[in-house]
């Protein structure tokens, strides 16, 4: 399997839309996800401000470049494709944007209909526009995962098929799972990238790794899971290499047998809670991104931060080059000292200090 980080224990935090909107002055309405004007200003804007606060930990170092992003790649965010899926999509000045059940009565639609969606037309003439202004584009959207799109579609019906109707629902995660795949080629076509908006981490990486969000798996069974949606990833390991399960609900552990059938699972992002140690057993080649909770970690004294995250390193193997740690939607409340503090704590480890 591709060993995808060179560097010894990476680590990177995300910050809430509620953050930005604090100290950056950012508002996250439609314009700031579609108008390219403003896609590159204000990621700029972001990136300045993680320099001035957070640039001798490497935060911010395209501060002095305006890209085109043709993403939010410092939010985690998933809600075009569920938009182009048929959901209503609302924005908001200090948060990301909401995604509004469609409750789709039929199991049954046409892949090609997404891609004839006014969202993701948007998207195209957002792409156009920042190719004929800059010659490029860079960055990724998020793109979810199967049951958490399905969710968005149908409701919390979907569990009633997957019992009632399973033939069905596996032909409508099916397409899904084509309307994702397609999806991904033509931001990965046009950007080199799919998945920094997925985690951020991803772009510490040697390789772009394409990142699949399992958020809603913690719902369902083992069983499910083998039945439903393990066939996607391992055929989706195989086509986007190198592959990735984003994972954080606080029991990845669960899936970990069904995880080990995956031939290249290169990438595991462990939800806080998840037992790292059974993990490692059963995925001792995985690289394992190491979610931190970023309400609990705003609790600790700073040895009881030091202590949780040297456990879970610790749990991980030892192999610092298959271990990273971030934390995800750090809110308005967090303290910049914290935030050193992470990565004080990284970097310890990464000299093996006691």
């Amino acid at each position: 399997m591709i060993k995808i980080c060179s560097r010894e224990l990476p680590v990177d935090i995300v910050f809430h839309p509620d953050w930005w909107h604090k100290n950056a002055g950012i508002s996250f309405d439609e314009g700031f996800f579609y108008d390219p004007r403003r896609r590159v200003e204000d990621e700029r804007k972001m990136e300045q401000v993680l320099y001035e606060r957070f640039g001798s930990l490497g935060l911010g170092e395209d501060h002095l470049k305006n890209l085109p992003q043709i993403g939010a790649v410092h939010l985690a965010s998933g809600y075009l494709l569920s938009e182009m899926l048929g959901c209503k999509v609302e924005y908001y000045d200090d948060a990301p944007p909401q995604v509004i059940c469609a409750h789709r009565e039929s199991l049954d639609f046409e892949v090609e209909d997404a891609f004839q969606s006014r969202a993701f037309r948007r998207l195209v003439g957002l792409v156009d526009e920042l190719k004929a202004k800059y010659g490029y584009v860079v960055g990724d959207i998020n793109w979810g995962g199967v049951l958490n799109l399905a969710i968005d579609v149908r409701g919390e019906e979907i569990f009633t098929d997957m019992v009632m109707e399973p033939e069905k629902a596996a032909v409508f995660f099916g397409k899904i799972a084509q309307v994702i795949d397609k999806f991904v080629w033509y931001v990965q076509t046009n950007t080199g990238s799919s998945s920094i908006s997925v985690n951020r981490s991803a772009r510490l990486f040697d390789y772009p790794v394409a990142i699949h969000s399992e958020c809603s798996h913690t719902m369902i069974s083992e069983e499910d899971y083998r039945r439903f949606f393990l066939s996607i990833d391992k055929e989706w390991s195989m086509r986007h290499a190198p592959y990735g399960i984003h994972y954080c609900g606080k029991d990845p552990h669960r899936m970990a047998s069904a995880f080990s059938e995956i031939e290249r699972l290169t990438f595991l992002d462990v939800g806080w809670g998840g037992d790292v140690a059974l993990l490692r057993k059963y995925l001792p080649e995985t690289f394992f991104n190491i979610r931190l909770n970023p309400v609990d970690i705003q609790r600790y004294s700073y040895e009881e931060l030091r202590q949780c995250i040297r456990e879970r390193v610790e749990a991980s193997g030892g192999d610092l080059t298959r271990t990273g740690l971030c934390c995800v939607n750090m809110d308005k409340t967090v303290t910049d000292k914290r935030i050193f503090e992470i990565y004080e704590v990284a970097e310890s480890l990464r000299n093996n200090d006691d």
